[in-house]
């Protein structure tokens, strides 16, 4: 899921030939195209445009639906074979294999392919389907002595062996699209169970080899000037408030809040957070923020620094502390440790 390496092009046709004769259709013609953006902004030579295959509706296309209700019957029919007689370690596995792999696909391979279709994004099941912590859940469990009939083997073969030979792909009657894989993938450990986040604070975390690439902080995607060219003017002007998070934190909130000029209206120690304060500034309009240091030590021994928009009417850093908690300034006073 997370190889730079370029797709094992024999082993990806074979696997989709293969999925594509479980729903009765011969192998389609294979179309490679170097990123995900290339699939969605042009057709294969030789197909018409159809209104059931708007890339905005992949989740729908009439293919995809079939490989999603295949995916689905054979995850039922494995659950009832397993369960029963392996149900401890079925969910051992569930918890420490397939729940860290799913969190880092959502985000380390579905979340970019969703940017292609930016702004109009799909639902992500397709996608979701073709990622490869299902398919490790019960690979897991065949390694673990777990045996599956061989019709079931098979079909659980061909979805791990795409997974894990190729980038996404998009099927049609007639002949399927494949992605390559991104030529730069960087990811940072974010969770306890190892799982990983795209993030990368020089340069774009993932890129294709058409040059067409991501930017992400800790995880959410950003424009790209939120990375090269975080400027205040560029902040302020930014209307989306996560985007702006991220552009203040690439800066340093100490450095955004010297060149911004914010204007310090409180401090006060962190009840919940010993040894620390709590900082009150004005930010713009109605609007103030509350720089914080965070309760728990980040991966690397630090504590990260981080604000929070709060109403304008605080002037009392407890009490707008307390209600980013939804509790009062009493209430939050009385924490023995904010995490």
């Amino acid at each position: 899921m997370l190889s730079t390496r370029p797709a094992d092009r024999p082993a990806a046709e074979a696997a989709i030939s293969g999925l594509y004769g479980l729903i009765g259709l011969a192998p389609p013609r294979f179309h490679w195209v170097p990123s995900p953006l290339t699939a969605l902004t042009t057709l294969p030579p030789g197909v018409r445009p159809r209104p059931a295959e708007d890339a905005s509706r992949v989740s729908d296309w009439p293919l995809t639906r079939r490989f999603q209700a295949v995916a689905t019957e054979l995850c039922l029919d494995l659950d009832l074979r397993v369960r029963p007689r392996h149900r401890t370690l079925d969910g051992w596995i569930r918890r420490d294999v397939r729940a860290p792999l799913e969190r880092s696909a959502d985000g380390a391979f579905v979340r970019p392919v969703l940017a292609a279709h930016a702004p109009h994004l799909p639902r992500p099941d397709w996608y979701r389907t073709q990622s490869a912590f299902w398919a490790a859940h019960y690979d897991a469990l065949r390694q673990a002595g777990v045996v599956f009939p061989a019709g079931q083997a098979r079909q659980l073969g061909l979805w791990a062996t795409a997974a894990a030979s190729c980038g996404p792909w998009w099927p049609r009657q007639d002949v399927c699209v494949v992605s390559e894989r991104p030529t730069v993938l960087r990811t940072e450990v974010w969770g306890d169970d190892g799982e990983v986040r795209p993030h990368c604070a020089d340069g774009p975390a993932v890129r294709y080899a058409d040059s067409w690439e991501v930017h992400a902080w800790h995880g959410t995607l950003v424009p790209p000037w939120v990375i090269t060219d975080p400027s205040v003017e560029r902040i302020e002007r930014e209307e989306n408030v996560e985007v702006r998070r991220c552009a203040i934190e690439r800066v340093g909130w100490d450095a955004y809040i010297g060149r911004a000029g914010l204007r310090p209206v409180a401090s006060a120690p962190d009840p919940g957070n010993p040894g620390h304060f709590l900082r009150l500034y004005d930010l713009r309009g109605q609007t103030r923020v509350l720089l914080a240091v965070n309760g728990s030590v980040e991966r690397d021994g630090t504590r990260r620094r981080y604000g929070l928009t709060v109403p304008g009417y605080f002037r009392d850093p407890v009490a707008a502390a307390g209600w980013t908690y939804g509790l009062s300034a009493e209430q939050y006073s009385l924490l023995v440790r904010r995490t």
